[in-house]
C-alpha cells in the first residue's frame, strides 16, 4: 500500500466510482503527479483513506499541504492546485 508523502498528491479511488474517473481524468489532463490508490485492488487502503477523511466517500485527495478533498468538485480541486502553485 502506498501511503501519502509530503512532496506529492496522493488520489484514493476505485474504478466504479464515477467522481473517482472525473477527479482522475481532470489530474491526467492538468499533467498532474500523483499517486493513485486502487481501493478494489487494495481494499485495506480504504481504512487509510478514511482514517484521512473521517468518511467513507471516495475519491479522497491529498495533498503536499496535508490538507484534503472528499468527493472534490473540479473546481474545487483546480483551486487547490492553484493554490499550491502546482498549474
Amino acid at each position: 500500500m502506498t501511503s501519502p508523502t509530503s512532496t506529492a498528491i496522493t488520489m484514493f479511488g476505485a474504478d466504479w466510482c464515477r467522481d473517482c474517473i472525473r477527479t482522475k481524468a481532470q489530474l491526467d489532463g492538468l499533467g498532474i503527479a500523483y499517486t493513485y490508490v486502487d481501493l478494489v485492488a487494495d481494499p485495506a487502503a480504504a481504512d487509510v483513506a478514511r482514517e484521512i477523511s473521517g468518511r467513507t466517500n471516495i475519491p479522497v485527495v491529498v495533498y503536499p499541504d496535508a490538507t484534503h478533498h472528499v468527493e472534490p468538485s473540479n473546481a474545487d480541486v483546480e483551486a487547490k492546485l492553484r493554490e499550491l502553485a502546482l498549474i
